[in-house]
């Protein structure tokens, strides 16, 4: 998942310049193609959930975290932060454990 996630941040972002509505529409298209290439697995019994950030560089620092109820045996995650000269990007895949 986590070579999925380099993959797809990279060729959509990599000749990126950051632009609002752009990187708005850039997040909906990159989570839908994350999802599909990671259901391709075929990962039974796993719920999918991809949370993807796209920001702008400047001089800043920014922290991003997450919480959520959580089977250490069963439920994992991956993620990724690409950058170049305009932008980042963070992606995050959660899979959870479906009974």
């Amino acid at each position: 998942v986590k070579d999925i996630l380099k993959d797809v941040l990279t060729s959509y972002l990599q000749e990126e310049k950051y632009e609002p509505e752009l990187c708005r529409q850039m997040t909906k298209t990159i989570s839908e193609v994350i999802k599909a290439r990671v259901k391709d697995l075929m990962i039974p019994r796993y719920k999918i959930i991809v949370i993807i950030s796209i920001g702008q560089i400047r001089d800043q620092n920014m922290r991003m975290g997450s919480r959520c109820l959580w089977d250490e045996t069963h439920d994992n995650f991956s993620s990724h932060t690409f950058k170049n000269s305009s932008l980042f990007a963070t992606a995050t895949v959660y899979g959870v454990y479906f009974e």
